[in-house]
């Protein structure tokens, strides 16, 4: 019995001799406590001690957001990065306007429009670097020369509508592109558009009218010009989507670029008007953030559906009324205030619809 009441004491004792080696606090020979005593063995160097962010862990931690991000990327919807890329799009063409409407009418439009493409093509060939020969490659050589002309049919007839008529007007009558786009997607693409779409694009298109506030002395050749550019923009849209099967981006807007300059060449050396150094720099501008702007809308037209992102395009009013009213006083109505709410509306409800389609097309595809 003793033996065994001895071996209990003797346990506990080495269990509390085991605790006492391991907590890091030593005591002075006055009982009072000291300092933490050094690691003596690998159980003490084991102890973790609070985490310092250091300079590399700093940046470790960038690492793994960006990781973050690529895999939101790559597992995002076709429709949803075709969001992201037409938005982006739409803010910087926002810039390229406002830089066409202060040129206004001194410079010649073919001209600007000649400097743009030529600037525009330079980009592309500096980008495209080593495989520029595999960027001229093309299957379907016609379509591309097709693309290539109503691209500038839509640029000639917006852009003077853009020069003449107030931001506001030019791109709520563009608007109307949005109907064309989707019923071409219906009955070129055969895309299948459902019902929560066709509100969105309705509704947006109301929204147009309302800002529009059509009346028998508000329209005018420059107004009905832009409506010419909005048909002539339909088409490059489909285009875009048809060459995004088999075609790169950079071939897209390099023959393009050849098409308009090979066009262009005669009237804009005809009509030349030698630039100041202030014009230079708002031609440069508008070139690179053209170029920029072109290639995010081809981009989204490539990823995602037409007729999920054209309504999309009704941000465009949005920025339109902001520049004109800051840089050139140009004042937004009521009707305009109005029809922007339910423009906003029509285009915050697209983006989640698109966020949305590859959960419901994951859903209802096999396994």
């Amino acid at each position: 019995m003793s033996e065994d009441r001895l071996s209990e004491a003797t346990g506990r004792g080495s269990e509390s001799i085991g605790v006492a080696e391991a907590l890091p606090v030593s005591a002075d020979e006055d009982g009072s406590p000291g300092e933490p005593p050094e690691p003596s063995d690998s159980r003490l160097a084991a102890v973790p001690l609070p985490p310092v962010l250091s300079a590399p862990s700093r940046e470790s931690w960038l690492g793994t957001r960006r990781n973050r991000s690529r895999l939101w990327w790559r597992g995002a919807s076709p429709n949803l990065r075709g969001t992201v890329y037409m938005i982006t799009a739409l803010l910087v063409y926002a810039v390229m306007v406002g830089a066409f409407k202060h040129l206004g009418t001194a410079i010649p439009l073919i001209e600007t429009l000649m400097i743009r493409q030529i600037i525009m093509s330079a980009v592309v060939f500096v980008i495209a670097g080593r495989s520029l020969p595999l960027a001229f490659k093309t299957d379907r050589p016609g379509l591309q020369i097709f693309r290539g002309l109503i691209t500038l049919a839509s640029m000639l007839c917006g852009f003077s509508a853009l020069i003449h008529i107030p931001l506001a007007q030019a791109t709520a009558i563009s608007f109307s592109q949005v109907l064309f786009v989707t019923i071409a997607a219906v009955l070129i693409l055969k895309e299948r558009v459902d019902t929560a779409r066709w509100i969105a694009t309705a509704l947006g298109f109301a929204g147009v009218l309302i800002m529009l506030n059509p009346s028998g002395d508000g329209l005018n050749i420059w107004a009905l010009m832009s409506v010419g550019g909005a048909l002539f923009g339909a088409g490059i849209t489909i285009s875009v989507r048809i060459l995004g099967t088999s075609e790169r981006t950079e071939t897209i807007l390099i023959y393009q670029g050849l098409v308009l300059m090979v066009v262009l060449a005669w009237p804009a050396w005809a009509l030349w008007v030698w630039p100041t150094a202030e014009q230079w720099f708002w031609l440069v501008l508008l070139s690179l953030f053209g170029t920029a702007g072109q290639w995010l809308i081809t981009k989204a037209y490539q990823v995602g559906e037409a007729s999920a992102l054209a309504p999309l395009d009704f941000s465009r009013l949005i920025l339109a009324g902001f520049t004109g009213f800051v840089f050139f006083a140009e004042v937004p109505s009521l009707t305009t205030l109005a029809g922007a709410a339910i423009v906003i509306g029509a285009t915050l409800y697209t983006m989640r619809r698109n966020a949305r389609s590859r959960v419901g097309s994951d859903l209802s595809s096999p396994p």
